[in-house]
């Protein structure tokens, strides 16, 4: 595999968090002073619940204050920062750099000395938080009463601009440069054949980590595949009832979320509100998180943003983003729920490997949180394939 530009071998650091009580404290402060917005009343009702994606459901508009409002009270008056400080350093974490930009990861290595390294790339408005409900099963699953074959060495990176990664500082990281990099840190950890899991955002760079590397990367397991139709004459012709409808509904799934295209156009303007407002941030990161999330979850990773002023950074990855570059590597599909799934004829254009398809009627889109036990069964029937 050839290392990004630039790449060099650089050291590999521990890490724990430690938000300073400053920062904190500055905070409560903000949270104590909110503005809160002004709502027709028709708003709290006016329900879109047919829509059937992970975007708030409670109102056309946006997401209502009536959402919001407890949120904000529960963040105020009873989150508790330092406990989920301390449970997120229960998990080995380290940052590196490489192409010139700080990589933050957490690194769980199996009690089995042949489990597969398997890299996990989260999603939007998530961080890496949102699979360390899963490293204890993949890691040692003879402690959960599994198959130690199905074990795992575990590899959670923040994207560039995500998190502890902290803020991007030149242009250009897409996809296909974020791939690049997240094998290197494969390299640099020791691993020559690995697999990738991702999800959301992490269902477009896992993709990319394959066709980059594929002598390394031995399958590639996504929740979603970005594949939509380009406008080419005829490539709607002989699609099924039920096909064309896939495509009607990835259409809303991607004008009702508003997100994708607020953040491709200008992703920097409404950075700015939500670099300065916690509850700007905490309503951004809402409309696309769930009910099945507990606040303690949705908190955390809103906070993670907040505190590492990110916000805006991450969002950029949209404004970089390019969906389905054709790859070989072996793909698996697990689509949960009422997720985005393309017609089949699209992800075979794209990806020409897909080895497994699964669909489920349980979850949605963040199956990590809402039906994990299936998200880890599926994962490992996939890697029981390609390996």
């Amino acid at each position: 595999m050839e290392r990004p530009v630039g790449a060099e071998l650089s050291e590999i650091k521990p890490f724990r968090i430690d938000i300073p009580q400053a920062a904190l404290d500055d905070l409560a402060l903000r949270l104590l002073r909110t503005r809160l917005i002004s709502e027709l009343p028709a708003m709290a009702s006016a329900g879109r619940g047919d829509v059937g994606i992970p975007v708030r459901p409670d109102s056309e508009y946006g997401v209502p204050l009536s959402y919001v409002g407890p949120l904000l009270e529960y963040w105020r008056d009873m989150f508790d920062w330092r406990a989920q400080e301390q449970r997120l350093n229960s998990f080995a974490q380290f940052t590196t750099e490489i192409d010139g930009q700080k990589i933050h990861f957490v690194h769980v290595r199996s009690p089995e000395p042949d489990a597969m390294p398997l890299l996990l790339a989260h999603g939007w408005p998530t961080t890496f938080t949102e699979f360390l409900g899963l490293v204890g099963e993949l890691t040692d699953p003879r402690a959960h009463r599994g198959d130690p074959a199905d074990a795992f060495h575990v590899v959670i990176p923040s994207y560039p601009g995500f998190a502890f990664s902290g803020p991007t500082r030149t242009a250009g990281w897409h996809p296909v440069r974020i791939a690049a990099v997240f094998n290197e840190l494969m390299i640099q950890l020791g691993y020559d054949r690995y697999g990738v899991h991702g999800n959301d955002s992490g269902a477009t760079v896992a993709p990319e980590m394959g066709r980059l590397a594929p002598e390394n990367v031995v399958g590639v397991h996504v929740d979603q595949i970005f594949s939509f139709p380009k406008g080419e004459p005829g490539e709607l012709d002989g699609l099924t009832d039920q096909e064309l409808m896939l495509i009607q509904f990835g259409r809303k799934f991607r004008e009702y979320s508003g997100t994708d295209f607020t953040q491709q156009a200008r992703p920097q303007s409404p950075g700015h509100a939500r670099s300065d407002s916690p509850v700007g941030q905490l309503a951004w990161s809402a409309q696309l998180l769930t009910d099945s999330m507990t606040r303690d979850e949705i908190l955390t990773n809103v906070a993670i943003y907040w505190f590492t002023n990110t916000s805006a950074p991450a969002c950029r990855f949209y404004f970089e983003n390019e969906y389905s570059t054709p790859t070989t590597t072996p793909i698996g599909l697990a689509c949960f729920g009422h997720d985005f799934k393309p017609p089949r004829k699209f992800a075979e254009r794209d990806h020409a490997n897909i080895v497994q398809w699964h669909e489920y009627d349980q979850g949605g889109h963040w199956a990590a949180y809402e039906v994990p036990d299936l998200l880890l069964a599926d994962i490992r029937d996939f890697f029981r394939k390609v390996i």
